[in-house]
C-alpha cells in the first residue's frame, strides 16, 4: 500500500542549489514518487497555520520569520512507508543531534540549526492529509490513494 507525506526543503536549501540538487536526487534514489511539487514563498498566514501547534514555543515567532523568508519546495511524495522511510532520510529535528548521530542524513549534512534544519515531513497519515490540504488544497488525497494503491 502507498503512504503520502508532505516534503518541504526550507529556504536556505533553496538558496544551495547544489544541496538542493543532492535532496532531490536522494528523494529519487530512495524510490520515492514525486505525485506533486510547488516552489513558493509561505505567507506569514500559511506558516502561522502550518505551526499552529508550537504557536506558544519560545522559537514560533524565528520559525514563522525563516519560513517567510524566501520560497521553499513543496512535495507530496508517494511510497510504501512514505512518513517512516521519508523522516529516517531527513534525520533528527535537533540538527546537533543529526551531525552527530546521523552525519550522513539531510539535517546532519545540510541543517545549520532547529529552526533552519533543512527539511519537514509529516509526522502521521493525519498530519500528511492536513499538511498536503494546506499547500495543495485542489489535491484529492482520498482519492489518489484511493486511485494508486499500489506502485504500477
Amino acid at each position: 500500500m502507498l503512504q503520502l507525506t508532505l516534503a518541504v526543503i526550507k529556504p536556505h536549501i533553496i538558496k544551495n542549489t547544489v544541496a538542493l540538487r543532492d535532496i532531490k536526487q536522494l528523494i529519487l534514489d530512495s524510490r520515492f514518487i514525486i505525485v506533486k511539487s510547488l516552489r513558493k514563498a509561505v505567507t506569514v498566514q500559511e506558516a502561522e497555520t502550518f505551526y499552529a501547534e508550537h504557536r506558544y514555543k519560545f522559537f514560533y515567532g524565528r520559525l514563522v520569520g525563516f519560513m517567510t523568508s524566501g520560497q521553499s519546495d513543496f512535495y507530496i511524495l508517494a511510497k510504501e512507508n512514505a512518513i517512516k522511510d521519508w523522516r529516517e532520510l531527513m534525520g533528527p529535528t535537533k540538527v546537533y543531534k543529526a551531525q552527530f548521530e546521523a552525519p550522513l542524513t539531510i539535517r546532519g549534512k545540510y541543517g545549520l540549526s532547529d529552526t533552519r534544519n533543512a527539511t519537514h515531513g509529516s509526522d502521521s497519515p493525519e498530519s500528511a492529509k492536513r499538511e498536503i490540504g494546506l499547500f495543495f488544497p485542489e489535491f484529492d488525497y482520498e482519492a489518489w490513494l484511493r486511485e494508486n494503491k499500489t506502485i504500477k
